[in-house]
């Protein structure tokens, strides 16, 4: 079934802190198992294991050739230096890591990261020519107070200021509301299409249409098969970013497959 419109949806998996690397290696195997080829000329899919799976995770998608994408989780914005624990962007490259998360809500909360520290690790990852997935979103007061737009317009404005409009163009969007994320809370698709427009109409203002129009749009928030389907069937939604869902291989499979679902 055609998708609602030309961007080909990017589906993406983010196992946050899950999973040993014996069951990240089984996790990869069931998911590739369960798609074939027509499922990946219509979706792009990603996956963004623990830093400490990602080699296994590569060996497993080169050694079978799985045309699943390496993914990682975030990146530190400095390419070396006395940064204890912290990962720079050409160790991932060095991994054939495509897409790094950058700006996840529980970064931002749990760890303080403002939008400054985003846009800094953005350009780092742009740098190492991977493609960062910038997340963005409102949490539960600041949608109740009408701020939502306000808060995720300052977040896409700041978090990628300073790029040009080509590097726009070629990465990504995830709107992820806060209160819907890991509390079985969805946005409903409504909701959802009216946020993804408004940050593509905000991407034109500043960086044009034709960025705007290539700009891929994710909805994260408790996605599940169940609800991918109407979420990806709106004109402003090119994909998601998955969390628990993705750790089990049939219902994100399911996920990717949303078109089969689609009325």
């Amino acid at each position: 079934m055609a998708t609602a419109n030309a961007r080909k949806p990017l589906i993406s998996g983010n196992w946050k802190m899950n999973h040993n690397h014996f069951e990240a290696i089984q996790t990869i195997q069931k998911l590739a198992y369960a798609l074939n080829s027509a499922d990946y000329a219509h979706v792009d899919v990603s996956v963004h294991p623990s830093f400490t799976n990602l080699r296994s995770v590569q060996t497993v998608l080169q050694a079978d050739d799985i045309p699943i994408a390496l993914g990682a989780q975030n990146v530190h914005m400095a390419s070396h230096g006395a940064f204890t624990g912290e990962v720079s962007a050409n160790m991932l490259t060095k991994l054939n890591v495509s897409f790094v998360i950058v700006g996840h809500s529980e970064r931002r909360a749990l760890f303080v990261e403002d939008n400054e520290v985003v846009n800094e690790k953005a350009r780092a990852v742009l740098a190492a020519n991977m493609t960062p997935i910038v997340c963005v979103g409102e949490t539960l007061e600041q949608r109740r107070s009408g701020g939502a737009q306000d808060v995720v317009g300052e977040q896409v404005a700041h978090s990628l200021a300073g790029l040009d409009a080509e590097m726009v163009a070629g990465l990504v969007i995830a709107y992820e509301p806060v209160w819907a994320i890991g509390t079985g809370e969805t946005a409903t698709p409504h909701d959802a299409q009216l946020m993804c427009a408004y940050i593509r109409s905000l991407v034109t203002e500043l960086w044009g249409d034709a960025a705007a129009q290539a700009l891929r749009i994710q909805y994260g928030g408790s996605v599940k098969a169940a609800t991918a389907p109407d979420l990806l069937a709106q004109a402003d939604i090119d994909g998601a970013l998955v969390g628990g869902a993705s750790l089990d291989p049939a219902e994100f499979a399911r996920i990717a497959n949303f078109r089969l679902y689609q009325p």
